[in-house]
């Protein structure tokens, strides 16, 4: 059933990776990357309208947030959006969302899901979610979601799953993003699926995991449950959250887990991780730029992403395979093959070692 289907969308990274455009006061969830008009969260809640009401969507991010999601999607109600007073990575967040929803409805099925992803063919994606939520609906079952790889990909997770003829079997390993020939090898072994940071349980099944795996925050959870939904809730958040550890929810409860199973999926996915995925994702020229500007000029040039205000004349010439970007007074000129370095680049041009 929808009413008892809930949505918690994770809205609280800063983005560093597509600096300058992205920024700690707004970062990309909240940026149309896409050139759509609507931005990346604005898609993700929009994913959702035929799963449920969004009065059942939760979102989590940081309290210097709190107005742009309301201003962004005025439609989810303000005791939706929860304020984390500091980052504390996916494990804390999932679990004050999930508590916050098991005090309203302990029979709820609840998804799991980034912000910030890019997914196009959307009725693949809810069919995927309805074949999830059925089932978890009546097991005690962790699910998450794993993209059928279509290419030998460096840059996203993988899950290894247990021989199955099935759509969904268990989950084997977790593996972190691997080299050229190690993405390779897994896309020919055929077990292996690109880990999409969706997940699907019910509340019951993620409680009890807390409670087995992160006991000492479950019960800080569990003591403020006569706080949520009025006026001290927040106070209590204020002042129990700096006290957790930073840890996401694979390390502190997936890989631990004896009832995590993983659903193949098919529909386009990308994390949006970084300008190369952008780039990939994006409308290109004959040459295979990407241009946000018609004002931009572009000589003798290829494969490069080239994000230019409006206003401003650009020229670039014999450039191949890189990043262009002047946004929030700041101009980059950098390689696609070295843009891990961008969070880098960000921290030295800001003035922080």
């Amino acid at each position: 059933m929808k009413s008892d289907t809930f949505v918690i969308i994770m809205a609280g990274g800063v983005g560093s990776r597509f600096w300058p455009v992205s920024t700690e006061r707004k970062p990309k969830q909240f940026l149309d990357m896409l050139g759509t008009g609507k931005t990346l969260f604005q898609h993700t809640v929009e994913r959702f309208d035929e799963i449920c009401p969004r009065r059942n969507i939760y979102v989590v991010t940081s309290d210097q947030y709190i107005d742009i999601v309301k201003s962004q999607c005025p439609e989810i109600p303000d005791s939706n959006i929860l304020a984390e007073p500091v980052m504390r990575n996916t494990a804390p967040c999932i679990a004050y969302a999930s508590y916050k929803i098991n005090k309203l409805n302990s029979n709820a099925n609840i998804i799991v899901t980034p912000s910030d992803h890019l997914i196009e063919q959307k009725q693949l994606f809810q069919g995927a979610l309805e074949k999830g939520l059925s089932f978890v609906r009546d097991k005690d079952a962790i699910l998450t979601i794993g993209i059928q790889p279509h290419r030998p990909e460096t840059g996203f997770g993988y899950i290894q799953m247990e021989k199955s003829d099935d759509e969904v079997g268990k989950v084997k390993a977790f593996k972190e993003k691997p080299n050229v020939e190690t993405a390779k090898e897994y896309l020919q072994r055929g077990d292996f699926l690109w880990n999409a940071g969706i997940f699907l349980w019910s509340v019951k099944t993620i409680i009890k995991a807390f409670e087995t795996y992160m006991p000492a925050m479950a019960r800080v959870f569990q003591n403020g449950e006569e706080l949520y939904f009025t006026d001290k809730e927040q106070s209590f958040i204020d002042l129990v959250y700096p006290t957790f550890q930073s840890i996401s929810i694979d390390y502190s409860l997936l890989e631990k887990a004896n009832n995590l199973y993983v659903q193949k999926a098919n529909f386009d996915w990308s994390d949006l991780g970084t300008w190369s995925a952008l780039w990939e994702k994006s409308a290109r020229n004959y040459s295979g730029d990407t241009v946000s500007s018609e004002n931009a000029y572009l000589y003798e040039t290829s494969n490069n992403i080239i994000h230019v205000p409006e206003d401003k004349v650009v020229v670039v010439q014999g450039l191949s395979e890189y990043i262009v970007v002047e946004s929030n007074n700041v101009l980059l000129i950098c390689s696609k093959g070295e843009e891990q370095r961008i969070k880098a680049f960000s921290h030295k041009a800001s003035g922080r070692k």
